[in-house]
């Protein structure tokens, strides 16, 4: 080979190493770059997800909203936002008026040993029943509009007694008693109230509200959720002195077991204390 040829050669080989370590260059370039924007890809969808988390924590929850949203109120009911609840014969001449919350586990007792007899005096025509509904137990305070933080199952079972109420005042009774029994009625505690499919399933040992679409689709739509709402208001408002839950008032008088402070709480105490308001 030629000295001139060799050096040609060499030039060649010089080149196409130049060039080799160009398109490395370009291609270790492109490659930053495709890093970095995904870097900020990465970084941005973060923001996002940050950005959203933030947005629905400050969104009022369901409850929260709810207090905006037009009452519906259920068939059997008068007053002011549907709120006033009176069961029994027109021709009864008294009104006891029962403050009760679903969650109460007081209530609960009262109804199972006291609610067979109530209902037997309504059905007798001995005195009407009106119902007032708090939700206190849920943490509400619905007087100053605080919807609360201890759960929601007082509200939800509220709303489901709309529901029920809508279909009769027999199947208000019946479900109430349902709730309120010792199979279903749960630990103050524990919040299963919450959940529609419950309340459902109790509400299908009640014959008129058994597979009852009506009432069922009610319950899923929170149709009676604002009503359950104002009737915790009007638990809250009330003129009766009353703070607590069962409470009996008849006449405008907290009705208590002689020498307590407590409601009667058996057959015997209820009969006496109502005798004697029947009375008064």
């Amino acid at each position: 080979m030629s000295k001139r040829n060799s050096q040609q050669a060499k030039t060649a080989a010089r080149e196409r190493l130049r060039a080799q370590r160009e398109r490395e260059a370009k291609r270790a370039r492109i490659k930053r770059q495709l890093l970095v924007a995904g870097g900020v890809v990465v970084v941005l969808a973060a923001v996002a997800g940050i950005g959203y988390a933030v947005v629905q924590a400050n969104k009022p929850g369901h409850w929260e909203a709810v207090k905006d949203e037009k009452v519906v109120a259920p068939a059997h009911t008068s007053g002011e936002n549907g709120t006033t609840v009176v069961i029994g014969k027109d021709d009864a001449k008294k009104t006891l008026k029962v403050y009760e919350d679903p969650r109460c586990p007081i209530c609960a007792q009262f109804e199972q040993n006291v609610g067979p007899t109530m209902k037997k005096d309504i059905d007798d025509g001995k005195y009407k029943v009106q119902f007032v509904g708090g939700t206190f137990i849920d943490g509400d305070a619905l007087g100053k509009g605080t919807v609360g933080s201890r759960g929601e199952g007082s509200k939800n079972a509220m709303s489901a007694l709309g529901a029920a109420l809508n279909v009769s005042p027999e199947a208000f009774l019946e479900y109430k008693s349902a709730l309120y029994s010792a199979k279903w009625h749960p630990e103050e505690t524990t919040d299963k109230f919450k959940d529609d499919d419950y309340l459902i399933e109790i509400a299908n040992t009640v014959p008129e509200l058994k597979n009852n679409a009506t009432f069922e689709t009610a319950v899923r739509r929170g149709t009676y959720d604002a009503w359950a709402l104002a009737m915790s208001k009007a638990w809250d408002t009330n003129k009766d002195g009353v703070t607590g839950t069962p409470s009996l008032v008849m006449d405008g008088k907290i009705l208590t077991t002689p020498g307590t402070q407590n409601p009667p709480m058996t057959v015997d105490e209820f009969n006496s204390v109502i005798d004697v308001a029947l009375k008064g």
